[in-house]
């Protein structure tokens, strides 16, 4: 199948266009998608220059790397909170419902006190990639970001897209491939497999007990915000987790083991 890729927000960005008969249905979840390498739909130009452009406006918004973005100049204190655009006081918003929807484990506040968005913007930037595709009449497809992935439509006829969730140990190999049967169509992965530590933990510090947390579920936002808190929150979030949100979970504890809620270990049927 055709997969273009771009890197952004310091990651690498994979689109794929279903809807061919034949090919290897599937996109790895972690680090680059892969799939039979067979020949598929080719990737429209146009429906790859949208993409990359809802992810650059994001990334030069939110961007903490980046000096000159907005919410650098807020970290710097160049601008307030409340001078600052309407799309980022959106998402604000957004960041604040999540940190009161998980009990405060999702947080976009700091340590140290700066504001930091990443937690939602990747999946925000992912949900509106969709809406462009949707809005070009694409209706089969699958968008990649570093792990995290929302899908459309079908793979190919009669087939559903597949995500792979990679083995924190060993990227080359697969833990399990989930089928993303509607109305499930997104998949994301948190942990420290592949960018080391780099999500706070909740009360009382520490590491998570987790090496990595994979979360499917019906939206891009939803799963990514709450495989974040369960890496942050530890096993009393994955419980509040499963227990309020239709979502299925695979966690790999720091020894290697496996936690996978009722939906994977039943398998489709």
């Amino acid at each position: 199948m055709d997969v273009q890729t771009f890197e952004t927000m310091g990651t690498v960005v994979s689109l794929r266009i279903g809807g061919a008969a034949g090919g290897t249905s599937g996109a790895a979840v972690g680090r680059a998608a892969a799939d039979g390498g067979r020949a598929g739909v080719p990737v429209p130009e146009e429906a790859l220059a949208a993409v990359r452009n809802v992810f650059t406006r994001w990334d030069e918004r939110f961007s903490l790397y980046r000096p000159d973005s907005e919410i650098s100049r807020i970290a710097r204190g160049d601008i307030r909170l409340t001078q600052a655009s309407a799309d980022l006081r959106d998402c604000y918003a957004i960041a604040l419902d999540w940190r009161d929807r998980t009990d405060g484990v999702f947080t976009p506040h700091r340590a140290d006190g700066v504001l930091d968005l990443s937690g939602v913007v990747k999946s925000l930037a992912i949900a509106e990639a969709g809406e462009a595709l949707l809005g070009l009449g694409l209706s089969e497809w699958s968008v990649n970001a570093g792990g995290d992935l929302l899908v459309s439509g079908d793979h190919s006829p009669g087939q559903d897209w597949v995500a792979g969730i990679v083995d924190p140990a060993n990227r080359e190999e697969l833990l399990a491939s989930v089928p993303l049967v509607a109305p499930v169509r997104a998949v994301a992965t948190s942990g420290s497999a592949e960018r080391g530590e780099h999500i706070w933990t909740s009360a009382g510090g520490g590491t998570s007990p987790y090496r990595q947390v994979s979360v499917i579920g019906l939206d891009i936002v939803t799963v990514d915000v709450l495989a974040t808190t369960i890496v942050a929150g530890g096993e009393a979030a994955l419980n509040r987790s499963i227990e309020t949100f239709p979502i299925e979970v695979l966690a790999v504890l720091r020894d290697g083991s496996l936690v996978a809620t009722a939906g994977l270990r039943s398998g489709p049927g």
